[in-house]
């Protein structure tokens, strides 16, 4: 039961993450492209690589900490379901470069970002 509330308590807190942080993102470039929803990923990406091995491999921290921060957090963070719907609804107005734009960007960069976080996790 401790491992639900805590993956609960972490849900709402990268919820609010995401929002605040996606909302930022579009300030600052504009609406036209997904912008806030990739930076989001990337970083959750990044973070979940980096948390992961400090975690899991360094650490051995308890199940409750690793679902809350891990599943809670960046679950509630990351936004893939997000993502589908804005590279969908591009694609079904016409903007076929920006949905494959958007696919590429994010599939390579959230890949590399995970990368990133492991290796910068094992030099500690």
């Amino acid at each position: 039961m401790n491992q639900v509330m805590a993956i609960a308590a972490g849900g709402a807190l990268g919820s609010v993450l995401r929002y605040g942080l996606s909302t930022w993102v579009h300030t600052l470039v504009g609406r036209g492209f997904p912008y806030g929803t990739l930076a989001v990923n990337v970083l959750g990406c990044l973070a979940m690589g980096f948390l992961f091995v400090l975690l899991v491999e360094r650490m051995g921290e308890s199940a409750v900490w690793r679902a809350g921060l891990l599943i809670g957090v960046l679950g509630g963070f990351t936004t893939f379901s997000s993502f589908s719907i804005e590279t969908f609804n591009l694609i079904e107005q016409g903007s076929l470069a920006k949905a494959a734009g958007n696919m590429a960007a994010s599939l390579f960069l959230c890949l590399g970002a995970t990368w990133l976080g492991v290796l910068l996790a094992r030099q500690l």
